[in-house]
């Protein structure tokens, strides 16, 4: 698994805008400045739709503030279902929705977690802060927990 101060690995990430399907290579997105990305399960799902993801949209400027350039949500679904997550929960854009649709970037990260039935290999809730194309902190949530990934901890640590 990826660790504080490793650098952030290279991969594909896409997204879908007004421009059609994009890939991203996160290496690259966050190699200058600062950024926040965490990751939820599922989009739509209760924790995602109701706690995680409304948390970083409240404190969007709050980060901002602390010199937060960008806030990514990925998730292990398509871009198809996470610009319809976008336009549901985030009609304003103030984060960037991620896919990594097959979980190979997130494999590659050492944070997937098996889910079975509900939908098979999934990223594991975490946020992490970026700076530079480091990783500065690293906050995994423990097995049906939430509160170390939502931008509430993340601001906390930051102002530390």
């Amino acid at each position: 698994m990826i660790k504080v101060n490793d650098n952030l690995p290279a991969g594909t990430l896409t997204t879908l805008g007004d421009v059609g399907l994009q890939h991203i290579n996160p290496a690259e997105l966050f190699a200058q400045g600062t950024h926040v990305m965490f990751a939820v399960p599922g989009a739509f799902t209760p924790t995602c739709s109701e706690q995680h993801l409304p948390s970083f949209i409240k404190h969007a400027d709050e980060l901002r503030k602390l010199g937060v350039q960008t806030i990514a949500c990925v998730a292990v679904n398509d871009a198809f279902v996470m610009r319809a997550w976008s336009k549901a929960q985030d009609p304003d854009q103030i984060v960037q929705f991620l896919s990594d649709g097959d979980a190979s970037y997130h494999q590659t990260l050492g944070l997937t977690k098996a889910t079975g039935t509900f939908g098979g290999i999934r990223a594991e809730r975490y946020a992490m802060v970026i700076k530079d194309g480091v990783i500065t902190h690293l906050f995994v949530e423990g097995e049906k927990t939430y509160g170390v990934s939502s931008a509430e901890h993340v601001l906390e640590a930051l102002q530390g």
